[in-house]
């Protein structure tokens, strides 16, 4: 992953990602994406990126640690496939700024790496799923910790609705209409060895 982790003392702790914890009984209720759908979405997003940016000048991809991290990485090689341009790429972890990290037991960090100065960048955070906007919020907070970029864009690979908070993805892979009472999975081949997107009921990973 491009750049280096950050040092100690970089950015200022506030909030906690919100959500169940991975690693729970899940029961699958339907795969709704699979490797091939997951790779026709981010190459489709990757073009979207570069039209509306008129180019790759200026562009740095922040994946939402776990998976917007891998996903971000994608996007860069999918960049690299047709502009030939190698676009920088970090990765944040998100999880000590988030609004309810006093509800949650505790959590070990994942290291946040920059590429470079963030200033008068075009950012685009990389996240999994949008659901509420929390995470996003979240991390808007910590990504302006690190930098003051010219302008903060969102790419997502799943919108599954029921936003809390006014945000809005510029760049989705999917829109997704769910139950509130149903978890929607992404699965990446980098962590869990398969790429799929499930919606089922259970525990499932964190998303905000």
């Amino acid at each position: 992953m491009g750049g280096e982790p950050l040092g100690t003392g970089s950015a200022v702790p506030r909030g906690r990602r919100r959500g169940v914890p991975d690693g729970g009984p899940f029961r699958v209720k339907a795969r709704v994406m699979e490797p091939d759908d997951m790779r026709r979405a981010l190459v489709r997003i990757a073009h979207e990126i570069v039209e509306r940016n008129k180019g790759t000048d200026g562009l740095v991809l922040m994946g939402i640690r776990t998976r917007g991290a891998p996903l971000a990485q994608r996007l860069r090689d999918a960049i690299a496939s047709f502009e030939g341009v190698q676009v920088p790429v970090g990765a944040l972890d998100v999880s000590l700024y988030r609004d309810d990290v006093g509800l949650r037991g505790p959590r070990g960090l994942e290291a946040t790496t920059v590429p470079g100065n963030l200033d008068a960048r075009i950012v685009v955070l990389v996240d999994d799923v949008l659901y509420t906007g929390r995470t996003i919020r979240a991390a808007f907070d910590a990504l302006l910790d690190l930098g003051r970029p010219r302008a903060v864009r969102l790419a997502v690979l799943v919108d599954r609705g029921h936003r809390e908070l006014p945000i809005r993805a510029d760049f989705v892979g999917k829109n997704l209409p769910t139950a509130t009472s149903e978890v929607v999975r992404v699965r990446v081949a980098e962590i869990d060895g398969e790429d799929a997107v499930l919606i089922g009921e259970g525990a499932g990973e964190a998303t905000g």
